[in-house]
């Protein structure tokens, strides 16, 4: 039984990563309510809105139309993002611009718009989805990992500014997320496998609830344990062996 039901706005709602939050959050008694580039269906939503927010003025329509639906705001999720893969030298401005505004302009616009309508809540949380290349580097990211690591440094400073203001602000960083069909994608993972939707939405939607309800400025990896594990235990078999016989 969930005796109130949030109202919650996901940006980025039709990305595999999306759609399994909109699925954790309505089974966790949400109205949810999606905004992201494509226009296309996702089961559970109360509302689909196609827009780029990254643009602050569409970021604002949104929080806007979606309040006028639902009558207020409880929980936004941000989790757009691009990732061009190139190293810094070869990474051009157009994709640097991209990253940065597909990536970090997309949790600061809606969190911006969203704000006013946060502090009339009694259950205001913010969850941004950021990436566990903030925390280990992989090849070729520059311009994705350096939006990341904005975004938890943005979710830092809103956790210290928004707390006394109810406003709890929170982020995942996820590993890969899928990477099955990839050779040796699980290469570095603890569990011995990358990660999964759900996995990630079921952090998310943690960190949105109740049962959060004194954690804020937390970046919390959902990442097989792969932030953790020393590189030596990957490259040498001997270590690896270790793993497998624990």
């Amino acid at each position: 039984m969930h005796p109130v039901t949030r109202r919650a706005l996901v940006i980025g709602a039709t990305t595999a990563i999306g759609t399994a939050i909109v699925a954790a959050l309505v089974a966790d008694g949400c109205r949810v309510a999606g905004a992201s580039l494509e226009d296309k269906p996702v089961d559970g939503l109360d509302l689909h809105l196609a827009a780029d927010c990254s643009d602050p003025v569409k970021a604002t329509e949104v929080v806007e139309q979606v309040v006028a639906e639902f009558g207020g705001l409880d929980v936004l999720v941000t989790a757009a993002a691009r990732m061009p893969l190139e190293p810094a030298h070869r990474t051009t401005d157009a994709q640097w611009t991209s990253a940065l505004s597909n990536t970090l302009d997309t949790v600061f616009y809606p969190v911006r718009a969203a704000l006013p309508y946060l502090f009339e809540s009694n259950a205001a949380a913010v969850v941004a989805v950021s990436s566990v290349n903030t925390l280990v580097a992989a090849p070729w990211t520059a311009a994705y990992t350096a939006a990341k690591g904005g975004v938890d440094a943005l979710v830092r400073q809103l956790a210290v500014d928004y707390a006394a203001r109810g406003v709890r602000v929170n982020a995942v960083a996820p590993g890969m997320v899928g990477g099955e069909s990839l050779p040796d994608a699980a290469a570095g993972y603890p569990i011995g496998r990358t990660i999964r939707p759900f996995e990630v939405a079921n952090a998310v939607a943690f960190l949105a609830g109740p049962r959060a309800s004194a954690i804020t400025g937390v970046v919390l990896p959902v990442d097989g344990g792969l932030s953790v594990l020393s590189p030596a235990a990957v490259s040498r078999a001997d270590l690896q062996a270790r793993l497998r016989d624990a």
